[in-house]
């Protein structure tokens, strides 16, 4: 404890220093601020009464009742002080007699009654203090026979007129404050120890010991730290040590006044303190930790006292189990509370916040100003509240995160679209969040359960969870609007050769440019999970440009609806009942002559129209190529995890659009294929090629028809498409060619000798497509003309051959029994010279008396055509 200058300047200009030191009693003196006139008239009157009363003790006189007889008037300076002076004594003994004596007054007993009236009277008219004055003789006797009863009746030893609780304590207390610096209350003397010791002598009088000793001096040092700005970290010191010998003096006594003087003396101390602790970043900072420690450690006792060895009825309601824990548990928690509170308020009425700060939302700025508080408390406070905590810094930041995320839901509540605000206060929350786990982890690192149970007090805030809700959202309008764009102008699209040079659909740049700058923008959000939500975008995405593919396939038709049905064999003229050719025939050309000009591009399914179609799912497709590569870079460049996971290909890409770009150019080749060979030039081909005699009936109309197709497919499809539709067209002739031949109906009949014409016409065919080189592979047609050369090769034979190979084949498929029967063999439309159907149809189309009579007794079909 720190104490004075060796000299120090006393009351009234007196010094006591090393030359010519002071007795202690002079010291006493001056500390307590009593003047040399009065210590002098005091001192004498003293040496009078102990003159008068030679070896009497002290404890047997009442000091009070002595001054008074044997100070007189002319020891004052005038009358006014004297009585002055009386009045005070008569008080005094008003206090320790009647007011709080050492034993409680009986009611039966007069003399408290009569002292109250001498007392009342003396203040009215001054009482006669000689020695031999009647009033003093009365008075002296009532205040003996007050001050000497004891708890048996009988007469004590030892007069009891200032050791009545409290004002014993008030007394020694007003003794205790000399042991302080007149000038300064905050430094103890340096002769401590000397005036401790002359205080002592008037535990007889007052009635004290050295537990009750302890006790004032506890309060007296506590108070003087308090009341002084709590500047003396010393006292605060010296105050904890007594605090522990006190603490040892609650676990002996059994004194009842004891008990309730240490209640409310501890009760004062401990809401003093715990003002400071339940707010301490207001009082503490990294500079006073010291005096933290201290009214920390001065709290706990405190509350132990209280809690664990005042009885109960002393010290009111108090279950705590283990007070030290408790305790520091709320002190922590209601000072992060009262500093985030501080913290909110001061972000909320900043003005002078930096250019950087300007432009961050509220939270993310109090995110900030809380990961630094939690840090710092962290540092400073923590490991002083460790002490009677083991998880002080883990209680901090769990009240810290309930704080901020009271303030965070309040904010989520109130989005409901992702904005970069939105973005940036999330992004904080979550930084915020693992700042603090860390801390709680940290901490909890050697507590029993590792920190569990401080983790279970942190719900997450589930920031990222948020975010990508509201990313999904994001998605989600995005990619609806882009549905609703393209289901819009598809509804438009007239698919126009001439609209561009590049001869693909306007609404493919705009579909391609909407995708890419929802990417971009997807990109440009500052999120931390691009690689986890981009799957959702691209499959949104996907579904859209597969929904522009069906649309844009949609309406175009295939090759099954234009390949006419093929009709039952049967050797009926044209004006037979059974004259399905004919029907057959009439449907296709009523379905050319509804679509009559498509091949002028007047409607939106015409030939121009198609390759449009198809050069336009063929751009889109080259083009997506590019985005998925631009948008691997775009993945890396962002710094996630799972960047890599798409650049390999594990990742999401667009996979149904990849499939239907496939699906929508085959069928889009194909359909425009057969338009062209059944539907366009069917009548050149259905209705033309080999009517009546092969000779006067050749190819070569279709095949300058056809020439002009191959043109404009040739001039409109892009170079990547071309081949595959020219083959398409190909492999449509070679498919009507055989139509002609094996289901062509009854306008046709051919012999054995027309095979060379019609061998010199496919081979005319096959030639417009090789085109001198400049054409298809050479390969390719051989491998697409096998079926035709295949069917060729049973134009040559006779009838009879005819026959036999038929019989034969149905034998090797139908066994004996069709030795007896021939069955019917199904038309599979695969032509084949080893299958019975296309045998059949060649002898259908003979026009001789072998084929008719055959045909006539196997399937009883007319001998005429």
């Amino acid at each position: 404890m720190r104490s004075g200058s060796t000299k120090r300047r006393l009351d009234g200009g007196e010094s006591v220093g090393n030359k010519g030191r002071a007795t202690v009693g002079e010291l006493v003196r001056v500390q307590l601020r009593v003047t040399e006139q009065t210590d002098s008239k005091i001192r004498r009157a003293m040496l009078r009464i102990a003159a008068g009363q030679l070896g009497r003790r002290v404890e047997l006189m009442v000091l009070p009742l002595e001054l008074l007889q044997q100070l007189k008037s002319s020891d004052f300076p005038n009358q006014q002080e004297y009585e002055a002076w009386k009045r005070r004594n008569l008080k005094l003994l008003e206090a320790g007699l009647l007011l709080h004596p050492h034993l409680p007054l009986n009611k039966a007993d007069a003399a408290p009654q009569r002292l109250r009236q001498i007392i009342r009277g003396a203040l009215d008219k001054p009482i006669d203090s000689g020695k031999n004055s009647e009033s003093m003789q009365v008075l002296r006797s009532v205040v003996m026979s007050l001050a000497c009863r004891s708890f048996d009746g009988s007469v004590s030893e030892t007069c009891h007129w200032a050791d009545g609780f409290p004002l014993n304590l008030r007394l020694y207390q007003l003794l205790l404050d000399a042991c302080f610096d007149v000038n300064d209350e905050s430094i103890v003397i340096e002769e401590l120890d000397e005036v401790l010791e002359l205080i002592r002598k008037t535990w007889g009088i007052l009635g004290l010991n050295q537990m009750w000793h302890n006790l004032c001096f506890l309060w007296v040092l506590f108070y003087h730290y308090a009341a002084t700005g709590q500047v003396e970290d010393d006292l605060l010191f010296a105050a904890n040590n007594l605090l522990m010998e006190v603490e040892k003096d609650a676990k002996a006594s059994k004194d009842p006044e004891y008990f309730k003087i240490l209640s409310s003396t501890l009760s004062s101390i401990l809401s003093w303190a715990e003002k400071r602790l339940l707010a301490y970043h207001d009082s503490f900072h990294s500079d006073n930790t010291e005096s933290m420690q201290s009214i920390v450690s001065l709290v706990v006792t405190t509350a132990k006292i209280l809690v664990e060895d005042i009885p109960r009825e002393y010290r009111g309601k108090r279950k705590e189990v283990n007070v030290a824990h408790d305790r520091i548990d709320t002190y922590i928690r209601s000072s992060l509370h009262a500093a985030f509170s501080q913290k909110m308020e001061k972000v909320k009425a900043s003005k002078q916040l930096s250019s950087h700060q300007k432009n961050l939302p509220r939270l993310c700025i109090l995110a900030r100003e809380i990961s630094e508080l939690a840090f710092n408390e962290k540092a400073i406070f923590s490991p002083i509240l460790k002490r009677w905590h083991p998880l002080a810094a883990g209680v901090a930041v769990v009240t810290l995160h309930s704080c901020y995320g009271n303030e965070l839901k309040q904010f989520i509540s109130s989005i409901s679209e992702l904005t970069p605000d939105a973005i940036e206060v999330l992004r904080a929350a979550d930084k915020l969040e693992k700042d603090i786990v860390q801390i709680a982890v940290e901490d909890a690192v050697d507590s029993d359960d590792g920190g569990k149970s401080i983790i279970q007090e942190m719900p997450p805030y589930e920031a990222e969870a948020v975010i990508a809700n509201l990313v999904k959202s994001w998605i989600k309008t995005r990619v609806d609007r882009l549905s609703e764009w393209v289901d819009r102008n598809l509804q438009q699209e007239v698919w126009n050769p001439r609209a561009n040079k590049e001869q693909f659909a306007p609404s493919a740049v705009e579909v391609l440019r909407s995708v890419d700058e929802t990417l971009e923008a997807f990109f440009l959000l500052p999120i931390p999970m691009h690689a986890v939500l981009l799957p959702d975008l691209v499959t949104g995405l996907d579904r859209c440009l597969q929904n522009y593919i069906l649309k844009a396939k949609s309406g175009c038709g295939s090759q099954n609806n234009f390949i006419p049905a093929m009709p039952a064999l049967t050797r009926c003229t044209a004006g037979s009942k059974f004259s399905v050719f004919k029907k057959e025939r009439s449907q296709i050309t009523q379905r050319r002559k509804s679509q009559v000009g498509t091949v002028n591009g007047d409607s939106s399914h015409g030939i121009p129209q198609l390759c449009v179609r198809i050069n336009t799912l063929q751009y889109i497709r080259t083009q997506l190529e590019v985005l998925e590569k631009r948008t691997v870079i775009q993945l890396r460049n962002s710094n996630t995890a799972n960047a890599n996971h798409f650049a390999d290909g594990t990742g999401k890409k667009f996979e149904l659009s990849r499939s239907a770009f496939v699906e929508g150019i085959q069928l889009l080749c194909e359909a425009t294929a057969y338009k062209v060979v059944f539907h366009d030039l069917s009548h050149v081909l259905w209705d033309g090629l080999y009517v009546g005699e092969v000779s006067s009936s050749r190819i070569e109309p279709f095949l300058q028809e056809l020439e002009h197709y191959l043109e404009i497919i040739s001039s409109t499809v892009h170079d990547r498409a071309r081949t595959r539709v020219i083959t398409d067209v190909m492999k449509a002739s070679f498919d009507g060619f055989l139509m002609v031949l094996l289901a062509g109906g009854p306008a046709r009949a051919f012999t054995p000798q027309d095979s060379e014409i019609i061998e010199e016409d496919f081979k005319s065919l096959t030639d417009m497509f090789w085109s001198n080189g400049d054409g298809l592979p050479t390969d390719l047609i051989d491998k697409c003309s096998t079926t035709v050369k295949d069917v060729l090769s049973l134009l040559h034979l006779d009838s009879v051959s005819l026959v036999e190979r038929f019989k034969s084949l149905l034998l090797e498929s139908h066994g004996t029994s069709a030795k007896s029967r021939f069955p019917m063999p199904p038309t599979s439309g695969q032509w084949n010279s080893t299958e019975p159907n296309t045998v059949l149809r060649v002898l259908c189309y003979r026009s001789d008396e072998t084929a008719a009579k055959f045909l006539k007794k196997a399937y009883n079909l007319p001998k005429k055509l």
